[in-house]
């Protein structure tokens, strides 16, 4: 690791200037100077206890003393010092600096990563001491006109200093090792004995209650973002650590913790760059281009189709055997169904997860590269570790106290963020039926934990079926999404439904659950930026489905997604679920009603991103067909149609060009236009260039609706 990388952003350094040799102070200021800042660190360090480091630190603390005995001499002598020593002490300065950075970091470390980092560190000592060696054999001594006590302490330094060898504490390290072997245990499927957890984490590290273990958490899962991979030991291993004092915080120091600590846990700002944050304003901020489009999740094997779009091999592979000719998210009819391996993609994906901390286990019958497997491999004792957990918090579920349950419920939720294995063996041990039970707790942070945590289970599509079988639990989530007790969990009980939702067999049985689509409705019409988002994205989901179009009229939902067509952030979901609606008589017939809808659509056709323009000319189009002589009347009169369209035909996506092309055609056609022929002439003679396909079964069955979309881990 590099010298500077063990120094993590959030620890105290200095500014900028302490990193340069001051370059226009006096001889009496430059001496000075060392003389407050040495004086300064010496006080600071030379009474604190630390755990570990302890002779480095004081070697190098008694290296800074012998020199404040020059500089005091030199204050009170008015020596005059020659050039060389000058350079010398500017040299100096920069030591001094870089041992305060060293002692700071030391000094507030966690002492778990201290210990991990424990040769490293040790390695940065030895350092600085053979930079004083080297400064001490260039310092003109002789030139300078000093006592003979000064002399000598000054030459003894010089002589420890050229001697000194690098020093790693073999206590230290034994139990550095002893840490390591927990992790064997774990990945050898064996429990590390109580005792023994309790001799190396109490006795030895200092870590004597539940605090204390989430600050080491919270330290070592910083070094694992603000590094990027760079770090050793390897971001696995971290993690495995991570696990392991995860399960010690529990088996050691129980769930008595009081429920207004854990509610400040939940809310509490979280410090920039922390993996593990609280995703409580944003959706998860997993790369788009790493998500499959069809199932929403992390792609373990991602595969090209013959349109060029990028999925996870078994989910386009079961959508392939359900007898599907087209592609999923562009609507195009493949030319073929070979699946070509991404592996580029496949190789961002690790670099990401492997940052991130994120188990990537890929699929046996892949071809793999060697390093994701040894990845896999590496994240077995976290694995282990993590389960062993998680057995601890559901049976604190079904048997603890009432605050034991709240502390349960939000470390359920933090272990089922990431991995599918994790969301997996969390459900298998019987998680989901003890958090339906919390749903009704009056606590608001045991309410809001438990939705959300159901909600990051409900990401394993396995999972999803447990939900929906377990008996009155989907009514308990929408009863959260009406009347929950915090609008943290309101929201993410939105979410929830939308993740559901993915499965189609459960769009209908969503709907039809009172109060669901009434309340996502008015979720999105009154909620913050994303409870909007977790509105919208549900509404449109439960949109694909024909049957549930009756449903969003009677709620209300269509008149609120008229008018998200204005708001930002919710437009292009809103469009998307209005281009699905019409697609039914009757839904267009509802939203022709609406005296917005054609005036928020054609003002999405100016400002709305590439996919959001595709929706809106398709709802545009199915308004004409479908909607009504009010509706087709009003889309006709827009005054910019014809110019929206004509710089779609240029610009759109493929399917927007085309859909474009039948709208002009329809509107040119239409009796009630008021707009001169010749206007839509010129829209006509550009879609007669553009497209050869045939009016009267324009993409008639063309029910691809393309919208962004990511199932929020919270």
């Amino acid at each position: 690791m590099a010298g500077a990388a063990i120094f993590s952003p959030r620890r105290r350094s200095p500014s900028l200037e302490a990193f340069l040799a001051p370059v226009n102070l006096s001889e009496s200021t430059l001496i000075q100077t060392l003389s407050v800042v040495s004086a300064e660190l010496i006080s600071s360090y030379s009474g604190h206890s630390f755990t570990f480091q302890r002779r480095n630190i004081r070697s190098l603390i008694r290296k800074i003393e012998i020199f404040m005995v020059l500089y005091e001499y030199l204050k009170d002598s008015a020596v005059k010092l020659p050039s060389t020593a000058t350079l010398c002490f500017k040299e100096l300065y920069l030591i001094v600096y870089r041992s305060k950075i060293l002692l700071d970091y030391c000094s507030y470390c966690s002492q778990l990563w201290l210990l991990l980092q424990n040769s490293s560190i040790s390695g940065h000592f030895h350092d600085l001491n053979q930079e004083i060696s080297t400064l001490l054999d260039v310092f003109p001594l002789q030139e300078l006109n000093l006592s003979q006590d000064v002399r000598e302490q000054i030459e003894l330094l010089r002589k420890q200093s050229r001697r000194a060898k690098l020093f790693i504490d073999q206590t230290d390290d034994s139990l550095r090792i002893q840490l390591f072997s927990f992790l064997d245990d774990f990945e050898e499927k064996r429990t590390p004995d109580r005792s023994s957890l309790w001799m190396v984490f109490v006795d030895r590290l200092g870590i004597g209650d539940a605090k204390s273990c989430r600050d080491e958490i919270e330290f070592m899962e910083e070094q694992i973002y603000n590094h990027e991979g760079d770090v050793e030991p390897t971001v696995p291993v971290l993690n495995g650590f991570v696990a392991l004092t995860r399960y010690c915080r529990f088996l050691l120091f129980g769930f008595a913790e009081e429920e207004e600590n854990v509610g400040l846990v939940n809310r509490r700002k979280q410090r920039k760059g922390l993996i593990t944050q609280e995703i409580g304003e944003t959706f998860l901020t997993v790369p788009k281009d790493f998500i499959c489009p069809i199932s929403l999740d992390l792609m373990q094997d991602p595969v090209i189709v013959s349109t060029g779009q990028t999925y996870d091999r078994p989910s386009i592979t079961q959508w392939l055997e359900e007898g599907h000719c087209s592609c999923p998210k562009t609507g195009q009819m493949l030319a073929h169904t070979r699946l070509t391996p991404n592996r580029a993609l496949r190789s961002l994906i690790l670099q990401w997860c492997t940052a991130h901390g994120i188990s990537f286990d890929a699929p046996e019958n892949s071809d793999a590269a060697p390093d994701i497997v040894t990845v896999a491999a590496s994240t077995k004792a976290a694995l282990e570790a993590n389960k062993a957990t998680a057995k601890l918090l559901i049976q604190q579920l079904s048997i603890g106290s009432q605050g034991s349950k709240t502390v349960a419920a939000r470390e359920l939720r933090l272990l089922a963020k990431t991995g599918r294995e994790n969301r997996a063996f969390i459900a298998e041990a019987g998680a989901i039926p003890l958090l339906h039970k919390l749903l009704s707790s009056r606590n608001p942070v045991a309410q809001e934990n438990a939705v959300t945590a159901i909600l990051n289970l409900s990401i394993h599509d396995k999972n999803k079926s447990r939900i929906m079988e377990e008996e009155e639990c989907l009514e308990s989530i929408v009863k959260v999404l009406r009347v929950g007790l915090t609008t943290e969990a309101r929201e993410n009980a939105a979410a929830t439904l939308f993740s559901l939702s993915a499965v189609h067999d459960y769009k209908k049985r969503i709907s039809e659950e009172e109060g669901a689509v009434e309340a996502l409705a008015k979720l999105l019409k009154e909620g913050s930026p994303r409870g909007k988002k977790d509105a919208v994205t549900a509404l449109f989901n439960l949109s694909t489905h024909s049957e549930n179009c009756k449903i969003m009229i009677e709620s209300g939902a269509i008149a609120t997604l008229v008018g998200a067509l204005g708001s930002d952030g919710v437009a292009e979901e809103a469009a998307g679920a209005l281009a699905l609606l019409v697609r039914q008589p009757i839904g267009a017939e509802a939203v022709g009603k609406e005296e917005m809808a054609v005036a928020g659509l054609i003002g999405m056709m100016r400002r709305g991103t590439p996919r959001g323009k595709e929706n809106v000319v398709a709802a545009l189009l199915e308004l004409c067909r479908s909607g009504g002589a009010v509706a087709t009347e009003r889309i006709v009169r827009a005054p910019a149609l014809a110019s929206l369209l004509q710089s779609l035909l240029y610009t759109g996506t493929k399917r927007a060009r085309r859909k474009a092309a039948s709208l002009a055609r329809v509107c040119q056609r239409c009796e009630t236009s008021a707009l001169p022929l010749g206007g839509w002439g010129v829209g006509y003679a550009i879609t007669g260039n553009s497209t050869t396909t045939n009016h009267g079964s324009t993409f008639a069955g063309d029910v691809s609706v393309t919208v962004s979309l990511s199932v929020p881990v919270l």
